[in-house]
Parts: structure tokens; C-alpha cells; sequence
């Protein structure tokens, strides 16, 4: 192999191990983030839930209506329990989905 081929074959090692090492610490990043984080039920308003709203619906952004209880966002952990929700049977947001109250 000449020189250039190595020089080549050592710049392309490097940058594939640069871009492995890139994507392992961004993945680090989102997954410590989604731990800081959970699931809280009643608290979207209509068209801004992050997933699960229900049948007829696909995932995030499909809540048909404000503070719908079987439609989540995410918030940050330990907090979801003092959200207000204007349909939960407590007022606040809830860590399961809930059947709405009646208003």
C-alpha cells in the first residue's frame, strides 16, 4: 500500500470512529433526558399531545380535545401530579389514563 492509500485508510478509520463516538454520546444524551421525564395523562390541549390519544388516533398531535385522559405529554419527573387538568377526577394530571369527569 503507498502512502496515500494509508494516509486515506487512517483518515477514514478516524472519522468512522469520530462519527461512532458522535452518535453513542447523542444517544446518551436522549435517553438521560427521557429518564428527567414521564408520561403525563389529561394535561394536552387539543392537536398537542406527544403520543397515545386514544383509538381513532395514531400518536402525537392527534388529541381531538383539550385535557383529553387517554392523551399524554411529556413533563418533567415529579411534576405531573400538579399539572391542572380540567377533566381529571383529581384536577390535576395523572400518571395513567383516566376516564374524564363530567363537566
Amino acid at each position: 500500500m503507498n502512502t496515500i492509500n494509508k494516509t486515506l485508510s487512517k483518515a477514514s478509520l478516524a472519522m468512522a470512529l469520530g462519527a461512532a463516538l458522535s452518535v453513542t454520546a447523542i444517544s446518551g444524551t436522549v435517553h438521560a433526558a427521557d429518564a428527567e421525564q414521564e408520561k403525563c395523562f389529561g394535561v394536552a390541549l387539543a392537536g398537542q399531545n406527544d403520543c397515545a390519544a386514544g383509538p381513532g388516533t395514531s400518536c402525537a398531535g392527534t388529541s381531538t380535545k383539550d385535557y383529553q385522559g387517554n392523551a399524554w405529554s411529556l413533563v418533567p419527573a415529579g411534576t405531573c401530579e400538579q399539572v391542572e387538568s380540567e377533566t381529571s377526577p383529581t384536577g390535576y394530571g395523572q400518571l395513567q389514563a383516566f376516564a374524564e369527569k363530567q363537566g
